[in-house]
């Protein structure tokens, strides 16, 4: 009974934490100037507009209808989730996209897979996409990092595409620590965004293996 009742907290605990992140993204992302909503993000190829637009695509698309988005883009996830952000970047205005996010915060939406610390992990990610590309100092609570963080497993990292051969990631605003190797220091933050394959601007890491993560805008000319 203990590991039952354990369990339904730790999901009400995600469930708020992913509800709050929303709420209070949409705040921020109200809070956008005009240049700001079509600067670029760490998403490659996408501006803001495009992270805000895909945050809310599980919202607002139907099983059947995902699907059929899906048939269109010839079964490529990403070709699907690119073409859908573009679109509907275009089609709404930017209070509109911070509304979906709002207004859903409460969505019982997860992705195919990772559950909901995956939904959490999206919601904060793809903010972080956002506040980091624009130079913003949103700092995402303590407790919705460690939730990510706990769970980097090598199985993660390689969905994501990320290769932390020989690294060691020391974070330091928090007691974490992930991998073996060289050293390599940063917020939690910028950590958890390595994790999810990003590439941070320059400045943001210490370390010897620090070079390997930073973006590099000459590599896309």
């Amino acid at each position: 009974m203990d590991t039952v009742t354990t369990s339904k907290r730790n999901r009400t605990q995600v469930k708020e934490a992913i509800a709050a992140e929303r709420r209070e993204l949409a705040d921020l992302f109200d809070s956008l100037s005009a240049e700001q909503w079509d600067a670029p993000s760490l998403c490659a190829g996408w501006r803001v507009r495009e992270v805000v637009a895909h945050m809310s695509t599980g919202f607002r698309l139907s099983l059947p209808r995902t699907l059929r988005e899906l048939v269109a883009a010839r079964g490529k996830l990403h070709r699907m989730t690119d073409r859908v952000a573009r679109r509907d970047a275009t089609a709404h205005s930017a209070d509109i996209l911070a509304g979906f996010l709002r207004d859903n915060a409460d969505h019982p939406w997860t992705p195919p897979v990772g559950g909901l610390p995956g939904a959490l992990g999206h919601d904060v990610v793809h903010g972080l996409d956002v506040t980091v590309a624009l130079g913003l100092d949103r700092r995402v609570p303590e407790d919705r990092l460690r939730i990510l963080l706990d769970r980097t497993r090598p199985s993660g990292l390689r969905f994501f595409g990320v290769d932390l051969d020989g690294v060691r990631l020391r974070a330091e605003d928090l007691d974490w620590e992930y991998g073996s190797g060289a050293s390599l220091y940063g917020t939690a933050q910028d950590l958890l965004l390595l994790t999810f394959g990003r590439r941070l601007p320059a400045g943001r890491l210490r370390g010897e293996p620090a070079d390997r993560f930073v973006h590099h805008p000459a590599e896309e000319a």
